[in-house]
């Protein structure tokens, strides 16, 4: 696995992958960047959403469990001085499906957690992670 990362002034960068898969990074515009794109803090918190995302869904299909739908939300706390790691990060999934049942959602997300997730292993050994989730027939909002 390899990633070039190109910086384009002033503080913008983009990530390129082996595969050509291109992704921007951008410092929030109170930081002096244009905010044209998630910070690198922001990236680590959507691979994370990403990584156990991937694993859930599979999990459940391969359950034959009827979701329709999954988000998930993260929130994170840093550390207030340098380097400003996380020092808490909570996921918020909330699926949905016609029969889908909490305990299939509680199993796949345990599973991603605890086994399949390697970028939830990475980062639990720095920070705590917590989750909740939210099961309904319908769509479900995430705040």
């Amino acid at each position: 696995m390899k990633i070039t990362v190109a910086w384009q002034p002033p503080k913008r960068f983009e990530a390129t992958a082996e595969s050509g898969a291109k992704m921007l990074m951008d410092a929030r515009l109170e930081s002096g960047g244009g905010g044209a794109g998630p910070s690198p803090m922001e990236t680590v918190l959507a691979a994370l959403a990403g990584c156990t995302g991937s694993d859930v869904t599979e999990i459940l299909r391969k359950m034959r469990a009827p979701l329709e739908g999954l988000t998930i939300s993260v929130e994170a706390e840093r550390a207030v001085e340098h380097p400003r790691v996380f020092t808490k990060i909570h996921l918020r999934y909330a699926a949905w499906g016609a029969g889908l049942e909490r305990d299939q959602v509680e199993r796949a997300v345990t599973l991603s957690k605890d086994k399949y997730c390697s970028v939830s292993a990475m980062l639990s050994r720095a920070t705590a992670i917590t989750y909740e989730l939210v099961v309904s027939e319908r769509p479900q909002t995430v705040a």
